[in-house]
């Protein structure tokens, strides 16, 4: 369901409510302060994280994703709107399910929520063969996956082959969205995940052909002059992205893909921060979506390193700018 301009500013409204209530810089630098998950836990509590049914960590973060769509269910009814984002989940259940079901181990652990589709209807899809349940891009995708696997026994070859359909399903959206933010977005998030698989495979000496294969379209790159790049060397892939709009960005790659991911997010969120003045579009919603994924994943970072025991440097080489 699109809405007309109008009927955005109830929504917008309510958004704006809720940004107030999203964790700060400051506010992400005091839970890494702190000694333990335990007192991370108590402070989120305090913060209006999870509910008094919420027993773990894993039970907060779980609360603060099925209320981030509840909440957007409610304010415009059709989630088909932010598939785009909703559907990445889908394809990490995917490569969660296939190597489950192909090592006969539980996957549950490593389901995420808040995708198009229940978790359990993806894995019980794969491992009866019957996928009448699922959209065929997904249907198609699981069932190539686990063929993939159940031949060669590649888990790489076969993440390659999920991340080349999100990729794709979600560069579609770059062409066809008719908010100019979610067209960035979309564009930046394919042409981000060819990067990195262009390097990769460089440190993989895989041929042209092979990175060619293992790439979406998009506009902002020339996939086949890359995967030619990527084929001759890092430095070749570099030299190549200096001619492109991610020159900003070759710093960061030769640092680490972690370091060209942390800026790859820290450019989306700039980006949704721009929306912050438009009450009639779609822009504030997904733009609040983003920020509070980034919120969950921000506190799962700091919960997973203190139950580790990591140091505070770690987390803060990894955290991410927070919207507000």
């Amino acid at each position: 369901m699109l809405f007309q301009k109008e009927e955005y500013i109830y929504a917008v409204a309510r958004i704006r409510c809720k940004e107030s209530k999203l964790l700060s810089n400051k506010n992400i630098e005091q839970l890494i302060s702190m000694k333990d998950s335990q007192s991370v836990e108590r402070y989120l509590r305090d913060m209006g994280w999870g509910n008094s049914a919420d027993l773990s960590d894993k039970d907060i973060l779980f609360s603060e994703q099925e209320g981030l769509w509840s909440l957007m269910k409610e304010l415009v009814g059709d989630l088909s709107a932010f598939d785009f984002l909703r559907v990445q989940n889908d394809f990490h259940n995917i490569k969660a399910a296939v190597k489950a079901i192909y090592t006969d181990t539980s996957a549950e652990h490593l389901f995420l929520s808040g995708g198009v589709f229940e978790s359990d209807v993806i894995y019980n899809s794969i491992k009866n063969k019957d996928y009448s349940s699922l959209p065929e891009f997904i249907a198609a995708t699981a069932q190539e996956a686990m063929g993939v696997i159940l031949k060669t026994g590649d888990g790489q070859l076969c993440d390659a082959l999920i991340d080349k359909a999100c990729l794709t399903y979600v560069g579609a959206f770059a062409k066809t969205a008719d908010n100019e933010l979610i067209r960035k977005y979309c564009e930046l998030f394919t042409a981000s995940g060819n990067i990195k698989i262009a390097v990769r495979c460089a440190r993989l000496k895989k041929s042209a052909d092979f990175v060619f294969r293992c790439m979406a379209d998009c506009d902002s790159l020339n996939i086949k002059t890359m995967s030619v790049a990527a084929a001759k060397g890092f430095d070749e892939i570099c030299n190549y992205l200096l001619t492109t709009d991610y020159k900003n960005a070759v710093v960061h790659i030769k640092d680490s893909l972690s370091a060209f991911e942390k800026w790859c997010d820290n450019f989306i969120m700039d980006l949704m921060r721009s929306q912050k003045s438009d009450p009639f579009s779609i822009g504030p919603l997904v733009a609040y979506i983003i920020a509070k994924q980034t919120e969950i994943k921000a506190v799962r970072l700091i919960l997973t390193a203190k139950n580790n025991s990591l140091p505070d440097s770690v987390i803060r080489e990894r955290i991410r700018e927070m919207y507000v």
